[in-house]
């Protein structure tokens, strides 16, 4: 294969979730079908329309030293997190704290110059900027933190990350709603395939359970005010679901070029076969009702990729809980991929962890790939009374996880869609 279309294999992952403070236990909690879900304790919740989210499991002052955390947004130290074990899995070492010099070194046979980091964040450090104004506001100019710049903007959390290993082939920062995170891993695959890097670091992160954000969203009526059933809340594809539940966390994955990656002797978890990309330009906020747009983006997959739909046995669908986009997204499976999509087992696991914004198509992107690696499909739960659309349209994996075939070369999508009509999806295969 030449050089400017190399195969791509993801050979690290990592996760800070409201399942779990890394990939291992949101995994669990993913094939267990528990919820993140909780009522928020915050004293300013008790005055919100929207009194529950879904909040990390594990703060991050738990792994981080509390001197660094202080100058990073949550964003950038649930990034680190996750970046750390995902660098560490991939069979390198570096620590949150370590300089740019000491972590590439600590990478042993990568070269700096052909290692990138793509790290991407919906709204970035939105709890900073909003925080910090309220010290001008209260305290005055003098109390406002030096680090707010560096802490608030959108690119904190990748050049952090960039920085935790050493990465100089390009350090980036997509921004594309709820698609984010699934655009930064596509944008990564493409670094590898064409040429620009041996390995990149890859995927999104999100920290946005603040008054403000919960009273915008709550407003427009986008999310679940469901708040006596906090862990029943988030409900895709059920005929009562009224919106999202708003997550935070983040999910990163090593990838590298298949060569780079035998030459160590590296564990591959999956081929990252690529990325269909489409716009809606139907509107703002609302998804083109017919999922047009979404089919673009997997026809674009198909075209650009050998991804045979036959091979195709499992879809982590976008599935927010919203009234409209569930349905318009399995559309979109059936006009694309017709008969094919019976045999596609669906899982909605934003039913547990709720939305994660930006991060979400990073950590169903862990997902995607260890359902591939242990070939089983997460349940999507709180589906009572499954609407009939949603029925008609696909195989929904409900309550309790479903094995996926064991024998043969199978494949995965991870579905990402986002405000301003951004469709994203990936695509990976066992190897």
């Amino acid at each position: 294969m030449s050089s400017t279309n190399r195969t791509v294999v993801v050979t690290g992952i990592g996760a800070t979730t409201p399942l779990g403070g890394d990939a291992a236990s949101t995994w669990e909690g993913l094939v267990a079908g528990r919820s993140g879900v909780k009522a928020l304790e915050q004293e300013w919740a008790a005055e919100q329309a929207v009194r529950i989210a879904a909040p990390i499991a594990v703060e991050p002052t738990e792994v981080i030293p509390r001197p660094q955390a202080r100058r990073l947004d949550r964003s950038a130290q649930f990034a680190l997190i996750a970046a750390q074990e995902a660098w560490k899995d991939a069979g390198f070492e570096a620590k949150a704290g370590e300089t740019a010099t000491s972590a590439a070194t600590a990478a042993g046979s990568v070269d700096p110059d052909r290692l990138g980091a793509v790290i991407a964040s919906g709204i970035g450090g939105v709890t900073t900027l909003l925080d910090q104004y309220d010290v001008l506001k209260e305290k005055g100019v003098r109390r406002v933190s030096p680090h707010t710049v560096p802490m608030l903007m959108p690119n904190s959390p990748s050049a952090n990350v960039g920085l935790l290993v050493g990465a100089r082939a390009g350090v980036h920062t997509p921004v594309s709603a709820c698609a984010s995170g699934a655009e930064a891993i596509g944008y990564a695959i493409e670094m590898i395939r064409t040429g620009r890097a041996d390995i990149v670091v890859a995927g999104g992160t999100e920290a946005a359970i603040h008054p403000l954000p919960i009273a915008a969203f709550g407003n427009m009526m986008a999310m679940s005010k469901n708040n006596d059933d906090p862990q029943g809340a988030s409900r895709p594809y059920d005929v009562a679901r009224d919106g999202f539940v708003l997550g935070e966390g983040a999910g990163v994955i090593v990838l590298e070029s298949a060569e780079h990656a035998a030459k160590r002797g590296a564990r591959v978890y999956a081929e990252a076969v690529g990325q269909g990309i489409s716009a809606d330009s139907h509107d703002i906020v609302q998804p083109e009702p017919e999922g047009r747009g979404i089919s673009h983006a997997l026809q674009n997959l198909l075209d650009r990729t050998d991804l045979n739909p036959a091979e195709i046995m499992h879809v982590n669908a976008h599935a927010t809980s919203t009234p409209a986009g569930d349905v318009a997204e399995l559309k979109a499976l059936r006009k694309v991929f017709g008969d094919d999509v019976d045999h596609m087992a669906v899982s909605a696991t934003k039913s547990m962890t709720g939305h994660l914004l930006g991060g979400a198509g990073g950590v169903e992107t862990v997902a995607t790939v260890l359902a591939l690696y242990h070939r089983v499909a997460p349940p999507t739960i709180n589906v009572e009374n499954i609407d009939p659309e949603a029925e008609a349209n696909a195989d929904v994996v409900r309550d309790e996880a479903r094995k996926l075939p064991v024998e043969g070369r199978i494949a995965a999508l991870n579905d990402s869609f986002g405000f301003g009509g951004h469709n994203v999806v990936l695509a990976f295969r066992t190897v």
